[in-house]
């Protein structure tokens, strides 16, 4: 009956020494968007703009979906720098980080990173 307990108690101490040392996982994921042809020189580049979203699940369960993430952090992107006449988007990057705490609470991160260039005449 002893060595029955003692493999349950070293049992459970394995499964929470596993659970805690592997609580924290971080997934990264990223594309490169098809964006506006700059392929003359006819633009000037005016800066860098980024927009973020993000969102919390537990068990899965709660948040927005990935689509929403992404309208999201582009109309924070849009708001942050609303382009002017002869402005586009350029090299637009869609990256995704979901971050896993204690195997229960996902938070999934949607961050756009886009180049504003200005065509010129």
């Amino acid at each position: 009956m002893t060595y029955y307990y003692q493999f349950l108690r070293s049992s459970f101490f394995l499964i929470i020494g596993v659970v805690v040392l592997s609580s924290c996982v971080s997934l990264h994921d990223g594309t490169m968007l098809p964006s506006t042809g700059l392929n003359s020189a006819n633009f000037n580049y005016v800066g860098q703009v980024e927009g973020n979203s993000s969102a919390m699940y537990f068990f899965g369960i709660g948040g927005l979906t990935k689509s929403s993430l992404v309208g999201n952090a582009k109309s924070e992107m849009m708001r942050k720098f609303p382009l002017k006449s002869n402005q586009a988007y350029a090299n637009v990057t869609v990256n995704f980080k979901n971050s896993v705490y204690f195997g229960l609470l996902i938070e999934r991160r949607c961050t756009i990173t886009a180049e504003v260039v200005e065509f010129f005449k």
